[in-house]
């Protein structure tokens, strides 16, 4: 009898279990490849400089501009897309991708609010803040981590589990937004 050797298999048999065994995987890759980088001086002045442009909005606001992403999904070369896909650090988000041989799906960086301010491929939509990702990282405070668990990623059409941690002002300390990882599944293996 031949083991399951695909997550998608795996996933399919015992979703619930497959999902929480991934979790200390996870948390090895969390601390092994992403600690190191989430919190670089260029994602640290991003996220600032766009916390200082965003400064103000409200929620109508903010859902207006996300029913305006969602309606350019499918032409992210125009606003409101291109500018958090065409900027340096969407490049280097995009270059840790390429640098983690497939392991790395997707890294997407949100403001205070919860916002995309750089993201390595388009996302479904620009409001974040909604979310888990979001909320158990930014919404709680520095040191905050939501690992999820491995399902099929809708922007990514891979099975993967996300990475989210708090980013902080180096120096204050406070938080200042928040950092998703996908990570292949296959590659937790």
């Amino acid at each position: 009898m031949r083991l399951v050797t695909t997550v998608a298999a795996l996933l399919m048999a015992v979703p619930a279990i497959a999902s929480d065994e991934f979790t200390p995987a996870l948390e090895a890759y969390m601390n092994d490849e992403i600690m190191d980088w989430a919190n670089a001086p260029e994602i640290v002045a991003a996220i600032k400089a766009q916390n200082d442009a965003h400064a103000g909005l409200t929620q109508t606001q903010i859902e207006e501009m996300d029913q305006a992403w969602r309606g350019t999904v499918t032409t992210p070369q125009n606003d409101p897309i291109a500018p958090v896909l065409e900027n340096p650090v969407s490049d280097a988000l995009r270059a840790r991708i390429d640098a983690s041989m497939g392991a790395m799906t997707e890294i997407f960086i949100m403001d205070e609010h919860g916002l995309n301010v750089a993201a390595s491929d388009v996302t479904s939509d620009m409001w974040q803040g909604d979310e888990a990702k979001f909320q158990d990282t930014y919404g709680k405070g520095a040191g905050s981590v939501h690992i999820s668990g491995v399902e099929l990623d809708e922007s990514t059409q891979r099975y993967q589990g996300q990475i989210s941690v708090t980013i902080v002002d180096p120096e204050t300390g406070s938080p200042i937004g928040a950092i998703t990882v996908g990570v292949d599944a296959e590659s937790l293996l």
